[in-house]
């Protein structure tokens, strides 16, 4: 019997995380968690049963659950969330599309999703609270710090640091072994 999980968040990241875990085929996604949606509306289907102020009575029914909220101006919402879900002792497990390729040697924090077709390289390491999107790549001996977003198609060159909070826009390349921080437009190159 397969394990149930609650998603936070009702956009488009979280229609892009339930592939994912439909894919996967390790968690039930339960219900979502949106703050701005009527309880019972439906998300791909999956019944939206509460907003954040219902946590704490839902951790009396569910261990796991994954923030599902995207990091596109800013990761305020995703960090709050991540840290609440921390003080309600909820589980957060990562979540790694089986259309992606991570490296036996890499390592991936908890509350991560790697979505399709990413790429992590040996010795690669990637934080908590993570988002490594469709087609990413992060290269050998790279490391994501937490709560940092990799965007569609971007390259983060071997060696290189990315540091935490940090967002890399689709189709960004970094040079290899530097340090990044901050908004890296998409479509650039960090040097």
């Amino acid at each position: 019997m397969k394990k149930k999980i609650l998603l936070i968040g009702g956009g488009g990241h979280c229609r892009s995380v339930i592939d994912v875990i439909e894919l996967e085929d390790r968690y039930e996604i339960a219900g979502i968690i949106v703050n701005d949606m009527p309880k019972g509306s439906k998300i791909l289907g999956y019944e939206v049963i509460g907003g954040d102020e219902d946590l704490p009575k839902l951790r009396e029914e569910f261990s796991n659950v994954l923030v599902a909220v995207g990091h596109i101006r800013t990761n305020h919402v995703r960090v709050k969330l991540y840290h609440q879900l921390k003080e309600l002792d909820f589980n957060l497990p990562t979540i790694i599309s089986p259309l992606a390729y991570v490296s036996r040697y890499a390592m991936i924090g908890e509350a991560t999703v790697v979505m399709h077709h990413a790429l992590i390289n040996a010795n690669a390491k990637v934080g908590s609270n993570c988002i490594i999107n469709t087609k990413a790549l992060i290269e050998h001996d790279a490391v994501v710090e937490d709560h940092t977003h990799i965007s569609t198609g971007a390259i983060i060159n071997g060696g290189t640091k990315v540091k935490a909070n940090s967002f890399v826009g689709s189709g960004a390349v970094t040079k290899e072994s530097i340090e990044v921080s901050g908004f890296i437009k998409a479509g650039s190159v960090a040097k």
